[in-house]
């Protein structure tokens, strides 16, 4: 009985080897009948554009900038002129939908100057510099209720000027 086990468990083993190497020669047909894939990319053109950027936040001109489509992200902030405290890692770039209309321009109390006060409707040169040495007596403006503080500023003339002012930073 011992040797019909030993040929049993012999049979089992050559069995095992024989399925080992089949399966051995199975995988590697396979894997050589792949063929090499070769993927080329395109040199795709970049859209040509032109047009205006509009430049807000920590700059000391901001406002809206004729832009090529060679210009460099870093070249029309140069030209808006960052402040020291902006954060040039964090850039918001929006393009419009066709026909969207662009938001107007709202100048900052907090950093236009007197001369760009002046362009508001109902300020002359006397409330734009009142405002200029308000903020520099108080600090800066909160909200643009603020103003009302200023001396010459009522609620007629904030009425008319609220839509085109911020005190964003």
């Amino acid at each position: 009985m011992s040797s019909r086990m030993d040929r049993l468990w012999l049979f089992i083993v050559a069995f095992l080897l024989l399925g080992l190497v089949c399966g051995g020669i199975v995988l590697t047909v396979k894997q050589s009948s792949h063929q090499v894939v070769e993927i080329s990319l395109s040199s795709a053109t970049p859209p040509q554009y032109e047009g205006e950027i509009c430049i807000s936040g920590a700059v000391v001109n901001p406002g809206f900038y004729p832009a090529k489509s060679d210009d460099t992200i870093d070249a029309l902030i140069q030209a808006a002129g960052p402040m020291p405290d902006a954060d040039l890692s964090h850039i918001r770039i929006h393009v419009p939908k066709v026909g969207e209309s662009r938001p107007p321009q709202k100048i900052n109390l907090n950093r236009a100057e007197a001369w760009l006060l002046e362009a508001l409707p109902g300020i002359g040169q006397g409330k734009a510099q009142a405002i200029v040495d308000y903020r520099n007596q108080h600090g800066p403006f909160h909200r643009i209720e603020d103003l009302l503080g200023v001396e010459g500023i009522g609620s007629s003339t904030l009425g008319r000027i609220r839509d085109l002012v911020t005190v964003e930073d």
